[in-house]
């Protein structure tokens, strides 16, 4: 007797930008946090469709709710610079 293959689960955005290096910094911080994700880069050919595209990020429906929470967090986080000695401190 065969067992089905369990579903995949449903992806939601809970991020999209034009800049690929911010859309990893928030997979990044997803990933640390524990909640999986995937970056999905939604370019189109510029000389057919100048000015769409993008990178969203995307996680389990399920977990949406705190990948949310956890990005909103990150925004509004005091930006950090390091002091004369090296050591971080917010600005």
């Amino acid at each position: 007797m065969s067992t089905l293959p369990e579903p995949e689960p449903e992806l939601v955005k809970v991020f999209d930008t034009q800049q690929e290096s911010e859309a990893l910094v928030i997979h990044s911080l997803l990933e640390s946090a524990g909640i999986e994700s995937i970056v999905i880069n939604l370019q189109a050919p510029q000389d057919v469709l100048p000015g769409v595209g993008g990178v969203i990020v995307r996680v389990s429906a399920s977990k949406a709710d705190e990948a949310l929470s956890i990005i909103e967090g990150y925004r509004h986080a005091p930006a950090v610079e390091p002091d004369e000695d090296g050591n971080a401190t917010p600005e």
